[in-house]
């Protein structure tokens, strides 16, 4: 059976996650499965590259599938989108792959950005797509705070409960934060990478660096709640609309070309 790669955006708002959902509640991986159905009738499973929860957003998540038909890669892209329709999914990128490539385990690396906006009257345009704070943060205390967290460490203290990772041991290869203008405020950009992240993990270092930015926590205070290894001396964790996968690495990029 052809194996098909495919790289897909989506608004996580209506959905419920990624993940396929016990009692019907909608899902990005139903959308796409019930989309290949019509292509191929029978039932179709697809696996991804990170389960991102009810409410997170990506641009570019991969997934792969396996097909009977040898499909033109463009023309299963356009078909699968044609079918998706209104949901707010798309495929922006679609390759026929190796039978050994798996969307989860070939990769070597995953990036998350968060949207942090912050000024005083509501956001309209970006609802459901940032959060949003009243006032401005600290960005070189919260980059000092993030310091802390770069590295190979024990991230205990920032996964969820629920975390079915084996290890809460990771290595984060970077955290950027950067400003840029936003009208009537200005939008906090977190940029994270490693190899892969823990249930939560990503949501709780920018609640907790938002704390940090705040004033609320020094960046000593981070340090402390990692080693702490303990969820409870974990910040307020942030929540998901403003979370995105925005990619996904492996030793060859079945898009390229």
């Amino acid at each position: 059976m052809p194996r098909y790669a495919l790289r897909i955006d989506y608004h996580g708002g209506p959905f419920a996650g990624w993940q396929r959902q016990a009692g019907g509640l909608p899902s990005v991986q139903d959308a796409i499965e019930q989309a290949l159905a019509k292509l191929e009738p029978g039932p179709h499973s697809i696996a991804a590259a990170g389960r991102t929860d009810a409410g997170v957003h990506a641009t570019a998540q991969v997934a792969h599938a396996d097909l009977r038909r040898d499909w033109d890669p463009f023309r299963l892209s356009e078909a699968l989108n044609a079918h998706l329709r209104p949901a707010s999914v798309a495929i922006t990128a679609c390759a026929r792959v190796p039978d050994d490539f798996h969307a989860r385990f070939s990769a070597t690396g995953r990036r998350y950005a968060f949207r942090l906006v912050a000024r005083r009257a509501p956001v309209t345009h970006d609802r459901g797509l940032v959060w949003q704070v009243l006032n401005r943060l600290d960005l070189q205390a919260m980059r000092a705070g993030a310091a802390e967290l770069v590295g190979h460490h024990d991230f205990t203290t920032f996964r969820s409960t629920l975390c079915q990772a084996k290890s809460p041991v990771k290595t984060l290869d970077r955290i950027d934060i950067t400003e840029h203008p936003y009208p009537g405020g200005i939008e906090y950009r977190f940029d994270l990478a490693a190899r892969s992240f823990l249930h939560n993990q990503v949501r709780s270092i920018v609640g907790t660096l938002e704390r940090v930015g705040t004033g609320a926590w020094s960046p000593a205070d981070v340090r402390a709640a990692l080693q702490a290894r303990d969820r409870a001396a974990c910040g307020p964790v942030a929540p998901p609309q403003g979370l995105y996968l925005v990619g996904v690495c492996y030793p060859v990029d079945p898009f390229a070309g």
